[in-house]
């Protein structure tokens, strides 16, 4: 099961290498874009992403993680090479449709095969691990951006095609991984799985407050924050290197587990929440660089350390074989509450900076 952890990790790796990352926005703009269009159709994927979350869940469980893994990881790479030739709103839309099919096939399906393959001991270590890896490969992809790529904006899109191209060929090679109850009874049907889950309120909670710290990081690291850099006055070298000041913090998500294990659960959660509140009312009270750059950077870091927690919470919370289900079910949640957050922030964004 060692093996599934690198090649999970090599995944993750890869598939972090987005090389036209640095100018995410600035690579639509160039390509037809409006700031609220961007948003827009982040909102339209995110919808088709909740209404095949369950499905894709329940497919998951029948066919197996491995199977599930190979087939979106080809589909990812099909979307790459829709978004390197896309030019206007009607290309990148059906790029984002297709990625939501990749997004609803590996949510949850990717953290059970790091769960169920770890032993689920360190369970938490292995998932900052797995989300480091994703950023050493943007950080990675960023030095090539700074390098060689810079404003060769279809090379960026090229470059990323190649890197997911190796992440499709790797997921071949995985191991399935299935956990079974210890009693030969029969499974649990699918809507009892997904009726546990919606009644569970206290986790229903908790994904929301966890669903608006995820999206406003989201949208304010990757979408947001080159705009207010460049009301700031930032050169392009300095946002650049920014974004590498960025990406090197969200290398240390490994470091999420040993913050939980000495502070606690509830502690820990209140220190995240609290260096993002401070890093969003910051930004909105300053147009100033060096209290603009510290508090985007205080909220990656933040959002660094939360994420593998969140992981590991909601996996501990499954108690049933139809695992990948249940994760979809927590997913559908997740995405609908960013559905609107993206809406708000981008119609928000757009009039400021009209």
């Amino acid at each position: 099961m060692k093996r599934n952890l690198w090649i999970m990790y090599a995944i993750a790796l890869l598939q972090g290498m987005v090389f036209y990352g640095p100018i995410a926005t600035l690579y639509r703009q160039a390509h037809g874009l409006t700031i609220f269009q961007i948003t827009l159709i982040e909102s339209i994927s995110l919808s088709l992403l909740i209404l095949l979350e369950i499905p894709w869940g329940i497919i998951a469980d029948k066919i197996g993680c491995r199977h599930t893994i190979i087939f979106c990881s080809a589909l990812y790479l099909i979307s790459k090479i829709i978004f390197w030739k896309a030019d206007g709103f009607a290309g990148f839309l059906v790029e984002r449709i297709m990625l939501s099919v990749v997004e609803s096939g590996f949510s949850g399906v990717d953290s059970t095969i790091l769960y169920l393959s770890c032993g689920q001991k360190n369970s938490q270590k292995v998932f900052g691990v797995y989300h480091s890896m994703s950023m050493a490969g943007l950080l990675f992809a960023a030095g090539v951006y700074a390098m060689v790529v810079q404003d060769h904006y279809p090379l960026a899109g090229f470059l990323t095609v190649i890197s997911y191209g190796g992440a499709a060929f790797l997921s071949l090679f995985l191991t399935d991984v299935r956990i079974h109850s210890v009693k030969k009874t029969d499974t649990e049907p699918f809507r009892v799985t997904i009726k546990k889950a919606m009644k569970n309120r206290s986790l229903l909670l908790f994904l929301i407050a966890a669903a608006l710290l995820s999206e406003t990081h989201q949208t304010i690291t990757v979408f947001l924050n080159q705009l207010q850099y460049q009301k700031c006055g930032l050169s392009g070298s300095s946002i650049g290197l920014l974004f590498v000041a960025a990406t090197l913090l969200g290398l240390l998500g490994f470091c999420s587990s040993s913050v939980t294990g000495r502070l606690g659960i509830c502690s820990s959660l209140l220190l995240f929440c609290s260096m993002a509140a401070a890093s969003c009312l910051t930004l909105a009270a300053t147009r100033l660089a060096f209290p603009s750059a510290a508090a985007i950077l205080i909220l990656r870091f933040s959002n660094t350390l939360f994420q593998p927690l969140l992981t590991e919470i909601q996996n501990r919370q499954i108690r049933t074989d139809n695992r990948a289900t249940a994760l979809s079910v927590n997913s559908m949640l997740l995405n609908s509450v960013a559905i609107g957050t993206n809406l708000v922030f981008g119609a928000l964004a757009g009039r400021k900076h009209a």
